[in-house]
């Protein structure tokens, strides 16, 4: 066991409280599985007493303990690290569920670089666990205040885009990779006005950045001109989720300015890939676009197929929850995130729905079958929830049942695919999203008029994803 965690005592006594925490404390919840290492070494101890010293350990560790007992004479520090130590608390002995409360203190309350660093940097190379899941993180106030969040948020993008009410439409070119930078124009162009011209949104795919074929600067301009020209030709304003992403956050600055210079509203980025600084920086500088967050490679951390993942059952790896990924991004202050969708692997507990709480309400209670904590957000704005993942025009019925109207339907293959073309995908998600809008009965729809774009796409499709995320 963590010797220093004996020493200062990380384990709250059966009953404690954080007090006052929404001023106090930042909390975290947690679930870990024993090691082999830590049942061999075990010496007799109960299974609850292993736990519960790898709870104490992961709280020694993520605040002020170390993995032995250290001098504790004169300018040792002890006596302050052991006024500001986390406590492990609320231990659910069946489940190997566990929070963790941080006093305030511990943090610099405008850096989620450093937060993360202490609160699970370091605690998934325990040699006492075999695998861990952080399923959330709630936020005190003064934390909460310590960040802009979105610039634009829920109402702040209806604006922009002068629509009051009803999901935005948005297609990502497929294949993601193939089309020239001149190509990827034009079909913005027959997205931006075939049908009623009420098509929304085009977006570039995350693999596509700065290519020889399809050039940044050149696409951006390009596209750009066409969304101008629909505009003007439609009556309906449009928008491009162009990629800024890339390493260099000098090199991201100068996209998004170009964006800005060329008329656009909005910028796009990788924001795992990028990383929390760049978010945080992008958006402390307020270049005037809307954010959109594309969370590629969330899936490294964020998956997990094990029993366990949503508390009962077992653990066979370490993650962190969506959730989680969620709340971190609305409080750095994107305008609108990919949340996954309704219809894809994790429906029957509802994690899509509770993404687009955690994203949206101002303040949201903890999930009754997914591990959560719930967060008041004060000051930060909602922020746009991107349904993504296998979506068609059947689906739309579904989604906006389960999701509300403040979310972007993102729709590749869904569009493109279409039996009859791109100008009869867009049909067909135009008819979709109207009879979504006014509650209207799908199958009613297809049965009434066989022939219709929306009828197609549903023959082809069905009324449930082709792919599931």
């Amino acid at each position: 066991m963590n010797q220093l965690a004996v020493q200062l005592n990380y384990l709250a006594k059966k009953g404690w409280k954080p007090r006052n925490s929404e001023e106090n404390y930042l909390i975290t919840l947690l679930k870990v599985e024993l090691s082999k290492v830590a049942l061999k070494e075990a010496k007799g101890k109960s299974l609850r007493k292993l736990f519960e010293d790898a709870v104490a350990s992961v709280a020694s560790e993520s605040s002020t303990g170390t993995w032995t007992s250290v001098y504790s004479g004169k300018g040792s520090g002890i006596p302050l690290s052991a006024k500001k130590r986390a406590m492990a608390y609320d231990l659910d002995y069946k489940n190997l569920m566990f929070k963790v409360a941080y006093p305030i203190d511990l943090f610099e309350l405008d850096n989620i670089s450093g937060l993360l660093a202490g609160i699970v940097g370091n605690i998934a190379g325990m040699k006492m666990v075999s695998a861990m899941r952080v399923y959330d993180i709630r936020f005190p106030k003064k934390m909460i205040q310590a960040f802009p969040g979105p610039k634009f948020g829920v109402q702040g993008v209806r604006k922009l885009l002068k629509k009051k009410k009803g999901p935005f439409v948005v297609t990502v070119p497929k294949p993601k990779i193939g089309r020239t930078d001149k190509e990827q124009a034009d079909l913005a162009r027959v997205l931006f006005t075939s049908g009623n011209g009420t098509y929304d949104g085009i977006k570039d795919d995350e693999n596509l950045t700065n290519l020889e074929f399809n050039q940044y600067n050149k696409r951006c301009k390009l596209v750009l001109n066409e969304l101008r020209k629909a505009e003007k030709k439609t009556g309906n304003k449009k928008f491009y989720l162009c990629n800024t992403t890339h390493s260099n956050l000098d090199k991201m600055v100068e996209r998004a300015n170009l964006i800005k210079k060329n008329g656009g509203i909005f910028m796009m980025m990788d924001v795992i890939t990028t990383g929390f600084s760049a978010v945080d920086t992008i958006r402390r500088r307020n270049l005037g676009l809307a954010i959109h967050a594309h969370r590629a490679m969330h899936g490294f951390m964020t998956r997990d197929n094990s029993p366990g993942v949503h508390g009962n059952g077992k653990l066979n790896g370490f993650s962190i929850s969506m959730v989680t990924i969620a709340k971190l991004f609305r409080l750095l202050g994107v305008d609108s995130l990919h949340g996954g969708s309704p219809l894809a692997k994790m429906e029957d507990y509802g994690e899509a729905e509770y993404i687009q709480k955690v994203l949206q309400e101002k303040e949201n209670k903890p999930h009754k079958k997914i591990p959560s904590l719930g967060q008041n957000w004060h000051n930060i704005k909602p922020v746009w929830m991107t349904a993504s993942g296998g979506l068609h025009p059947g689906d739309f019925e579904f989604v906006l049942d389960k999701l509300g109207e403040d979310i972007i339907l993102q729709c590749g293959g869904g569009l493109l695919g279409h039996p009859n073309g791109v100008e009869a995908g867009v049909i067909a998600i135009e008819e979709a999203r109207e009879l979504a809008m006014k509650k209207g009965s799908f199958k009613k729809f297809v049965k009434d008029n066989p022939k219709s774009e929306l009828a197609n796409a549903i023959n082809l499709w069905g009324y449930g994803p082709r792919i599931v995320y």
